[in-house]
């Protein structure tokens, strides 16, 4: 059967499951796609609200730029004009120590040092914290391959304050984790690579700014487009919006998903898989892409792949809560040079981090106002994504205000819940993603794709997507060639 008479079923309109439609759909544009999802709306986690003025991302607010798949499919789209990066006059973070806001030690890269005399002024650490952490250039480095986790890891080369000050918090801004099971190698393995080539973390990020200095200095000749970090003028969601738009008009299918799913062969020989909904009506499909959380994705699969099914089922995952509370600038009087915050676990905070996001983005708020976004739950505190709107919103309100000198109450409050939405990436994550490939590849006509197998960030998310509907129609032409 030519491939333009196909047909897919792609379960999920996150940025993961859209980018496999729309890539499946630029490689066979004439077959037949159907993309099932739960919600009422297309885009997952990626949802922008316009109110009073404000522009408000109740999830991820930009993406990274090194990544740059993501860019690449906005040139594509036609909306790549829409990127803009964020504010150069407040390019600088925050660290919490003991309820006041202090900055980032410049050159501080998540897990090490680039620059030794910022980490060395800095109040964030102790004298000992900082001798200790001066002390890392002399640490030999670690013998062994296994994997460790990020608290072994940071603790061992620059030891505890660095880390329950600085990486910790940092890191935990970005996958919302326990740092005690946290997979180094699945996370941020260039570090142990850095480790590994220089015996120091601080000898790699000396060598590195070394290397970097030129290219520094001829891309800001050159004008480069792009920051580091950037957004669209009209939000995240014009993203998800725009790759809908590209699709067929009767290929989303909202408010509905998968209840069951089984394959049969025809008498021709082709194997199907028929959905049934949640309604109890079935269509069949020749190939399928799961873009759903892995514990949705396992719960469908473990009937007919009880190994497959048992291996996305055991990753687990932490949820978040957002909340995003705009002022009147005149309410708010402490003085802020930086886009956000984050809260070391040791201040016993109900917050994660925070982020200054009118700051961070100007059109994001009317002049004179400030908008700032605050993520609470994760590994840390996981009640709090279950939280009720009435609980939450006074226990942050209270952290907040002498954080940043706030008088009054908000003008306008919002609380996005994203329950199971975070998987953690345990010692062991690797190998296990590697065993499901392995078993995926086995399997006809059938891809996954999310943020449970490469990385959380959007870009690598949009990756996978692409990269699963690559996989269906190469499994889908080689089934073709080996029937002939």
């Amino acid at each position: 059967m030519p491939l333009n008479k196909k047909t897919l079923a792609v379960l999920g309109a996150g940025i993961s499951g859209l980018s496999a439609a729309y890539r499946f759909r630029k490689l066979c544009p004439d077959a037949t796609l159907r993309v099932w999802d739960r919600r009422e709306r297309t885009g997952g986690v990626l949802t922008t609200l316009h109110r009073d003025g404000y522009q408000i991302e109740q999830s991820a607010d930009n993406f990274i730029t090194t990544v740059p798949y993501l860019v690449s499919l906005c040139r594509e789209l036609g909306i790549a004009d829409e990127l803009i990066s964020t504010n150069p006059r407040f390019r600088r973070t925050y660290v919490v120590r003991k309820k006041n806001l202090y900055l980032l030690p410049d050159g501080f890269l998540m897990l090490a040092p680039s620059k030794m005399y910022p980490l060395a002024i800095t109040p964030i650490l102790s004298p000992s914290g900082k001798l200790r952490a001066a002390l890392e250039y002399f640490i030999p480095p670690s013998q062994s391959d296994d994997d460790e986790t990020m608290k072994s890891f940071v603790t061992r080369r620059l030891g505890r304050e660095v880390f329950e000050r600085l990486v910790e918090p940092l890191v935990s801004g970005v996958y919302a984790a326990d740092m005690n099971q946290l997979s180094l190698m699945a996370t941020l393995p260039r570090f142990r690579e850095m480790e590994r080539q220089h015996g120091s973390l601080i000898r790699a990020m000396r060598y590195q700014m070394k290397i970097n200095k030129q290219a520094k200095s001829q891309s800001q000749e050159s004008g480069a487009r792009y920051s580091m970090f950037v957004t669209l003028r009209g939000g995240l969601s014009r993203i998800a919006d725009t790759l809908a738009a590209n699709l067929p008009n009767d290929a989303i299918q909202l408010n509905k998903y998968a209840e069951k799913l089984e394959s049969f062969t025809e008498e021709s020989g082709n194997l199907k898989w028929r959905i049934t909904d949640q309604n109890g009506f079935a269509e069949s499909y020749d190939a399928v892409i799961f873009a759903t959380p892995s514990y949705e994705t396992a719960r469908l699969l473990t009937p007919t792949y009880q190994r497959l099914g048992g291996l996305l089922a055991g990753i687990e995952h932490s949820g978040t809560a957002i909340i995003t509370l705009a002022f009147d600038a005149s309410q708010v009087k402490k003085r802020l040079s930086g886009m956000g915050f984050v809260v070391p676990k040791i201040e016993n905070s109900p917050i994660l981090a925070g982020s200054f996001s009118s700051m961070k983005y100007e059109h994001r708020a009317p002049e004179g106002k400030q908008l700032i976004r605050v993520f609470a739950g994760g590994a840390r505190s996981p009640e709090m994504a279950d939280m009720s709107d009435e609980q939450l919103l006074p226990l942050v309100k209270k952290e907040l205000r002498p954080l940043l000198k706030i008088d009054g109450e908000p003008e306008l409050e919002t609380v996005a819940h994203w329950q199971r939405t975070m998987p953690q990436y345990h010692l062991g994550h690797l190998e296990r993603i590697r065993e499901v490939n392995e078993i995926t590849a086995k399997i006809p006509h059938l891809a996954l794709a999310g943020n449970f197998l490469e990385g959380v960030g959007i870009p690598v998310c949009s990756l996978s997507g692409q990269n699963a509907a690559e996989q269906i129609v190469e499994k889908m032409r080689w089934k073709s060639l080996t029937s002939t």
